[in-house]
């Protein structure tokens, strides 16, 4: 195995000795990026009325860069298949940097969305290499890459995207574009200086891909994911709803309690991830318990429950797929691991709609149960595959 001393003469002295540098620039740039495909979302009334749009086109910004990343991730080994992973990294930084700072001087919605569509490849792109690089600059140590990888997306969502919306509201959503492009450009310049040269994994494009997909235990965990990120993204967006159906007075520390649920789950996937069949396992059955907590809560107590759990169940999941993925496909890991981003970016699409469709006709209950019934079907599809591992 290479070492990361081995590593250095080719990388120079700042950066072969220092993989949890290494480490730290990939987590920055992945809370980055997902910090910028939410931004819309904490800035939605401001933009919509300045780019003369109603508030349900512009939520358009949002879905865009999902559906970009659902193309992006399963393709982009197969274009690049030679490419050293650190430059290919540093690339999609820049380009997000270049996305978000079209946003911020585009003059048309039409613009916007073309701009987005470039975020959303440059996220999809980054995190399918991010895990395959860290572990690379950091080998044998597959669950703290993938925790911190996750840890960014946790930060993004308890920190990134509510700041965002705090400083939309002082100083215009323009401007949140535009630090949001100054720290992905940042972000780059870290990670060229903290990441060692990683160079594409032998085989890797179109064969590569091929035999993962054809790998049907591989196939049929990834369909899991799919239905636990689409169970979670049908109830997340009105979560807000949920809460104001209990307690109006206590969204903003309910907000806070799915964030630090957020947080324990992420590291608790990780310090189990010896027992990863059973992680994957009860997570998704945890998030369906706590769905219907969410849903049926008639007290401030109850709902507390319900929301810091799903906090916790659904936060373990990125961490835990990532590492089962890539450990059921482990000699072409960076094609598993595009194709978990690719059931994430679909999930995401389809979770909005459909959630968005009940919610408009029959409540936020309704988005809610179809969360929780689908983390559960994801929860059995996963057990099925323990017991035929065993």
């Amino acid at each position: 195995m290479t070492t990361t001393s081995d590593r250095a003469p080719s990388v120079g002295p700042t950066t072969g000795s220092r993989p949890s540098a290494a480490i730290l620039a990939l987590t920055a740039g992945i809370a980055i990026l997902v910090s910028s495909e939410f931004l819309p979302a904490g800035v939605l009334p401001a933009l919509a009325a300045d780019l003369d749009v109603s508030e349900g086109t512009a939520g358009l910004a949002v879905a865009a860069t999902a559906i970009a990343g659902a193309i992006t991730a399963p393709t982009i080994a197969v274009v690049l298949p030679r490419a050293d992973r650190r430059a290919v990294l540093v690339g999609l930084l820049v380009a997000a940097a270049v996305s978000n700072l079209a946003v911020a001087l585009t003059p048309s919605f039409a613009l916007l969305l073309v701009a987005r569509l470039v975020l959303g490849a440059a996220l999809a792109g980054y995190w399918s290499f991010a895990f395959g690089a860290g572990v690379t600059a950091s080998p044998g140590r597959d669950h703290v890459v993938a925790t911190s990888v996750s840890l960014g997306v946790t930060v993004a969502s308890i920190v990134g995207v509510p700041l965002g919306s705090l400083l939309g509201d002082a100083v215009g959503w323009r401007t949140v574009f535009f630090i949001a492009s100054g720290l992905a450009l940042a972000s780059a310049l870290w990670l060229a200086r903290a990441m060692p040269s990683v160079p594409a994994s032998p085989g890797a494009g179109f064969a590569m891909m091929r035999r993962a997909l054809a790998n049907r235990h591989l196939m049929v965990g990834i369909l899991a994911v799919m239905l636990v990120a689409f169970g979670n993204f049908a109830a997340y967006p009105f979560i807000r709803l949920a809460i104001d159906a209990v307690d109006s007075g206590a969204t903003t520390w309910m907000l806070v309690l799915w964030g630090v649920g957020g947080l324990a789950g992420n590291l608790t996937a990780g310090r189990y991830a010896a027992r990863l069949r059973a992680v994957v396992t009860v997570a998704p059955l945890l998030l369906a318990v706590a769905l219907l907590l969410t849903a049926t809560a008639g007290g401030v107590a109850v709902l507390a429950v319900g929301i810091a759990l799903w906090g916790f169940a659904f936060n373990a999941m990125p961490v835990a797929s990532q590492l089962w993925v890539t450990r059921v496909e482990p000699d072409h890991g960076e094609s598993a691991m595009a194709l978990n981003v690719t059931a994430f970016q679909v999930a995401i699409t389809l979770g909005a709609a459909s959630g968005g469709l009940l919610v408009d006709a029959h409540g936020v209950t309704a988005a809610l149960t179809l969360g929780a019934a689908l983390a559960a079907s994801a929860a059995v599809a996963f057990g099925v595959l323990r017991a035929a591992r065993a």
